[in-house]
């Protein structure tokens, strides 16, 4: 049902995150956002290069603009009332254009987004031939967008693609710069077992999110192990795309074949379905309820 964002979403992310692991199912519009909340995500993330895929049929490579991201970012917070946490890719720019995006997003109604220190235009995470920019640079736009923050729980992760460009030990050291500057968080992409993950945890005391992404560098691990490994947020960003994808290319082969989607029905939500899923009868009452004031 369409409503305000929650009133202090960082907060709540915050609270969520002292009583174990926060699994955050990765969404890329509003109605993945919904229906993961629906099937019970207590929080969500949107996926920077799920809107790319998505959006604009393209890679994720910094194609999509701040108004792009903090539009798709508002649309989820009306319509799915737990905290949301954004992928802002670079800041999309320097310290002041930083500085907008948390504006724009904090005011989208997220509960926080992660920056990550790599050379503009970005990579995926998990591709070779990254390139980084200096640890000076970051800390500068880790300074600027905490200067931003209107809420304090508002949250600043810090990304840090490092351990595939200069090695773990200068990852470690930039987090540790990372939250000397303000981050309330680190995420540290890209790594390779979970005695990586295990090394960054005793290197590091600020809260760590883990991209359990899949088919890239990291191994298939467990929320619950994450848990154990001491990281407080997992996130599954591009999972739920992935999944949509091959269902819909198999309905569109198999369409353009048959001519019907008879061999379909069993497969799909129904009209009904749907219509649950989006509070349609909400919607009707609240029109009823205004028309007889």
């Amino acid at each position: 049902m369409v409503k305000p964002p929650l009133k202090s979403p960082g907060s709540e992310l915050r609270r969520q995150m002292s009583e174990g692991i926060v699994v955050m199912p990765g969404a890329f519009s509003a109605l993945t956002a919904l229906a993961a909340y629906k099937q019970g995500a207590k929080s969500v993330y949107l996926s920077g290069g799920a809107i790319t895929n998505s959006l604009l049929g393209m890679p994720d490579i910094a194609l999509t603009t701040l108004n792009e991201m903090s539009t798709v970012a508002a649309q989820a917070c009306q319509v799915a009332p737990v905290p949301v946490i954004c992928d802002a890719d670079t800041g999309f720019g320097e310290a002041w254009n930083v500085v907008r995006t948390v504006l724009e997003m904090e005011r989208a109604g997220l509960a926080g987004i992660h920056l990550e220190d790599q050379v503009s235009p970005k990579r995926c995470g998990h591709l070779d031939g990254k390139e980084v920019i200096s640890c000076a640079q970051m800390v500068s736009k880790i300074r600027a967008a905490v200067s931003a923050k209107r809420d304090p729980a508002f949250m600043i992760i810090a990304r840090t693609d490092a351990k595939g460009v200069e090695g773990i030990d200068s990852a470690i050291e930039r987090a540790k710069a990372y939250i000397d500057a303000g981050a309330d968080a680190i995420f540290p992409e890209g790594l390779t077992s979970e005695e990586e993950f295990a090394q960054f945890r005793a290197a590091i005391s600020a809260p760590l999110l883990a991209n359990m992404t899949e088919f890239g560098k990291t191994p298939l691990i467990p929320a619950a192990r994450f848990g154990e490994l001491g990281y407080q947020m997992v996130i599954f960003p591009v999972t739920a795309l992935r999944v949509m994808l091959k269902a819909v290319e198999e309905f569109y082969h198999d369409l353009l074949e048959t001519g019907t989607q008879a061999g379909w029905m069993d497969r799909m939500r129904t009209r009904a379905e749907l219509y649950e899923t989006i509070d349609y009868a909400q919607f009707a009452d609240g029109d009823s309820a205004w028309a007889n004031l």
